[in-house]
C-alpha cells in the first residue's frame, strides 16, 4: 500500500469447487446488504512499535480492537527467490514486551518461544476470538519479487508454499518449529503494482496482469477453504486496467480493499484533496480521483459488490508555502509541509493537536475537509468525514471499509468510533 506517500460474479458449486473458492456467491444489485456482511479492516504497522510508540496493546486501550472484525499485519517480504522472508524479525517475533505494553498484561519471559509482535497478535486473538488476522504481504517498499513468484507454475507453487510454512505454520528462522503457528488467519496481498511502476527498482512485466490471477488461484489450493485471502488494489484505473483481472480474481478473494487515499499529495505542485468522495468543483488536475471513481472503476469491471472494502485514510498530506487564496485549495505550494516522520505526512492524532492554529473548511458535495492558516495546508479525514464514508460505503452496498493505518488514531478511537457509528 503506497505509504507516501473491484458486478457481481456468482459461481456455481461445481465451479467453486474446480476453482477451490472459499467465498460465498456474489449477491447481484445494489446496496440493501445484511449488517453482519460489512466489514472493518485496519492495518497494524510492524514499524509502528518504535518511534510512534503504538503497540497491539493500544487496540485494546483505545476500543479498536472490539469494533475490527479482520486486522491485517504490515508486512512480510518477498527476497529475490519470490520466497516470502520476516522484513523486520526483531519487531515480528523476537523483542520481548514488559507487562505496561503487553495486551496480556504480562511480561514476556527470558527464552520463551515467541516474542515481538506475533505474540501480543496471538494475545489479542485470545481476547477477541472472533477477529481475523492476516499476514499482508509487500507494500510499497516490499513489492520488488512479486512479479518474479507469480512467473511460472512453479515459483507461483514455492512462493505460496514457503508463506504458508512462514507465517501459517509458523516455522520462524531462529525460532522452535511452529513457534509462530495460530497467530494468522490468512494472507493480503498488497502488491504494487502488478503491470505498472510502484516503488522504482521494482520487477514489472506485461504478463502480471494474468500470473496475479494464476497467483491467486495458487493460494486458494495451498490454503484451502479455511483460511481469508483478500488483496489491496490500486486507486488508479490506468493501474487496476494494467494489473488487475477484476472479474476472475474474485473467484479467489474473500473480499479486496481499495486505496481510498493518495489521490494527491505533496508529490503535486498544487494543493488538492487526497482522499474525497467525489472530485470536487474546480479541480485543476489532469487525472480526476476519488473514491467514488475507485469503486465505480472495479464494479464497472466485475468486481462483486459487497466483497469490495473501500478504503479510508487515519492520516493526512500536507503543503507549506502555500498561496493565500481559495482556502488555499488548488493553490501552488512551495512543496510539503513538515510532519513528524515524514514531509507531507502527518497522523490525524497528531494533526488534531494543531487544528487550534489554523481555520477548517469542507467540502460536503465531495466529501473531504482540509485546514489552512494562509501557508500551510493539510487535507484530511475527521470524525464527520469518517462517518460520511461509513454511510457512502453502507448505502452502496459495499463490503465495509478498511483503515491504513490503525496507529493514526487518537487515544480515545476517535476515528475508528465514527467509522462504525456510521455503518448501519
Amino acid at each position: 500500500m503506497s505509504k507516501r506517500w473491484t458486478h457481481a460474479l456468482v459461481v456455481t458449486a461445481a465451479v467453486a469447487l474446480v476453482l477451490g473458492a472459499a467465498v460465498p456467491a456474489a449477491q447481484a444489485g445494489g446496496g440493501g446488504h445484511r449488517h453482519d456482511d460489512e466489514r472493518i479492516v485496519g492495518y497494524f504497522t510492524q514499524w509502528g512499535i518504535y518511534a510512534r510508540g503504538f503497540f497491539v496493546r493500544d487496540l485494546v486501550d483505545n476500543g479498536s480492537a472490539r469494533k475490527l472484525t479482520h486486522l491485517n499485519y504490515a508486512f512480510g517480504f518477498l527476497d529475490e527467490q519470490g520466497r516470502c522472508v520476516s522484513a523486520d524479525p526483531w519487531a515480528d517475533y523476537q523483542r520481548p514486551f514488559p507487562a505496561e505494553e503487553s495486551v496480556s498484561g504480562q511480561a514476556d519471559a527470558p527464552g520463551q518461544a515467541l516474542a515481538g509482535n506475533l505474540n501480543q497478535l496471538k494475545q489479542l486473538k485470545a481476547k477477541y476470538p472472533d477477529l481475523r488476522i492476516s499476514i499482508s504481504l509487500g507494500g510499497w517498499t516490499g513489492s520488488k519479487y512479486f512479479s518474479d513468484a507469480a512467473l511460472t507454475p512453479e515459483s507461483r507453487r514455492a512462493h505460496v508454499q514457503s508463506c504458508i510454512d512462514l507465517w501459517l505454520k509458523g516455522n520462524l528462522p531462529g525460532a522452535p518449529a511452529g513457534a509462530g503457528a495460530g497467530v494468522f488467519d490468512g494472507i493480503d496481498l498488497d502488491w504494487e503494482w502488478p503491470g505498472s511502476e510502484g516503488n522504482p527498482g521494482n520487477v514489472i512485466r506485461p504478463e502480471d496482469k494474468q500470473n496475479f490471477t494464476l497467483l491467486l488461484a495458487e493460494y486458494r489450493r495451498q490454503l484451502g477453504r479455511d483460511h481469508n485471502l483478500t488483496a489491496f488494489l490500486p486507486a488508479s484505473p490506468a493501474k487496476i486496467d494494467a494489473g488487475f483481472e477484476v472479474r476472475k480474481i474474485f473467484r479467489y478473494l474473500d473480499f479486496a480493499t481499495t486505496q481510498g487515499y493518495d489521490y494527491h499529495g505533496p508529490w503535486d505542485p498544487i494543493t488538492n484533496q487526497q482522499s474525497a468522495l467525489r472530485v470536487p468543483a474546480g479541480d485543476p488536475s489532469a487525472d480526476k480521483f476519488s473514491s467514488q471513481i475507485v469503486i465505480d472503476t472495479l464494479l464497472a469491471r466485475g468486481a462483486d459488490r459487497d466483497r469490495l472494502v473501500m478504503g479510508v485514510p487515519f492520516f493526512s498530506h500536507g503543503w507549506t508555502g502555500v498561496r493565500n487564496q481559495n482556502n488555499g485549495l488548488f493553490q501552488p505550494a512551495a512543496g510539503g509541509a513538515p510532519g513528524t516522520f515524514e514531509v507531507g505526512f502527518e497522523d490525524y492524532k497528531v494533526l488534531k493537536s494543531k487544528l487550534s492554529q489554523f481555520t477548517l473548511h469542507r467540502d460536503n458535495q465531495a466529501g473531504f475537509a482540509w485546514i489552512f492558516d494562509g501557508t500551510t495546508f493539510w487535507t484530511y479525514d475527521d470524525p464527520v468525514e469518517m462517518r460520511r464514508k461509513a454511510s457512502y460505503a453502507d448505502d452502496r452496498g459495499l463490503g465495509g471499509v478498511m483503515i491504513w493505518s490503525l496507529d493514526g488514531d487518537t487515544e480515545q478511537g476517535e476515528l475508528i468510533s465514527a467509522l462504525r457509528s456510521g455503518l448501519r
